[in-house]
């Protein structure tokens, strides 16, 4: 039992402290990848703390779960993690935990049929605005071109992903402009930063609550376009780039003096044309390894008391 309140106190140590160190640290902007992954580890440590957790307590509460939980282990394995102790709080954990778990994947469920739901609804409108010619099979073309008087471009994923432009913005974007927003939607594309998006979404969806989901999905939708920026500008320069943000939109009312709740454009621009130096190479490699340890934290609290007993 003092192993799952360990772990179930990680979690929520984890969850509570992150969000404020992330949104402190100055470093994600210059490095979105890297910020991008520590997110991934730190969610993936939370949920893992709890997911342990939930499974010592059933271990504790009942036997059938102790045998098999425990079923390889030696009898002094068991016995270091004195399951016997808090039988009655161990269960009301485990259900609470199991309850969490069970609403987290059901959560993730709805936003994948509801992410499916809406690709096939584009799907339909872009065969009415941009019917097939003759001869040619649904889905055979990555690119679609799409009547349109708003300047626009974006990935529409799925088992035939398509990349999307009106005609307003082929209009507008010439040369290298025109390539840099293609590339911004490939680098989206390549990463599959849709999945991020709908993880992130299905999590802080289902727990509204948790300051750390929360941050977590915002931090997505932000990282992301950053990082697909960064893709477009390493091919193209960061000026090309953001001459092409600001000719898609100067006419959505972003860059005025009352812009739209939440605009990230104008911060993407100004960070494309005020670029910082990016981390040494040892710094970047340092953050990666440091994130990738938060998930085996939790580990390691769940294992040291058996791998001690065996010692």
């Amino acid at each position: 039992m003092v192993v799952s309140l360990a772990l179930l106190l990680l979690g929520v140590l984890a969850a509570a402290v992150a969000p404020g160190l992330m949104a402190r640290a100055r470093w994600p902007e210059r490095e979105p990848v890297v910020a991008l992954w520590v997110w991934q580890c730190v969610v993936a440590g939370v949920l893992l703390s709890f997911g342990l957790s939930m499974t010592f307590s059933a271990a504790a509460a009942w036997q059938m779960v102790r045998g098999h939980v425990f079923a390889p282990a030696p009898r002094g394995v068991v016995e270091a993690y004195a399951l016997g102790a808090y039988g009655p709080w161990s269960a009301v954990m485990a259900v609470l935990l199991a309850l969490g778990g069970v609403w987290t994947a059901a959560m993730l469920v709805r936003e994948i049929h509801r992410a499916r739901a809406r690709r096939r609804r584009r799907r339909a409108e872009l065969l009415v605005r941009s019917p097939l010619l003759p001869g040619e099979e649904p889905g055979a073309g990555r690119l679609v071109v799409l009547e349109g008087e708003r300047p626009d471009a974006w990935w529409l994923p799925g088992t035939a992903p398509q990349l999307v432009i009106t005609t307003a913005a082929l209009a507008r974007l010439k040369g290298r402009r025109l390539d840099a927003v293609l590339a911004h939607e490939q680098g989206h594309a390549q990463a599959r930063h849709d999945w991020l998006l709908h993880c992130s979404g299905a999590l802080a969806t289902g727990f509204p609550q948790v300051p750390v989901f929360a941050a977590f999905r915002d931090e997505m939708h932000r990282l992301v376009e950053l990082a697909a920026d960064d893709v477009a500008s390493r091919r193209f320069g960061r000026l090309t780039i953001a001459l092409a943000l600001v000719e898609l939109n100067e006419d959505r009312g972003v860059f005025g003096p009352a812009p739209a709740s939440g605009a990230q454009v104008p911060l993407r621009v100004d960070r494309l044309l005020s670029p910082m130096e990016r981390l040494t190479a040892g710094r970047r490699l340092r953050l990666t390894a440091a994130a990738a340890l938060v998930p085996v934290v939790p580990l390691l609290v769940a294992f040291v008391p058996g791998l001690s007993a065996l010692g």
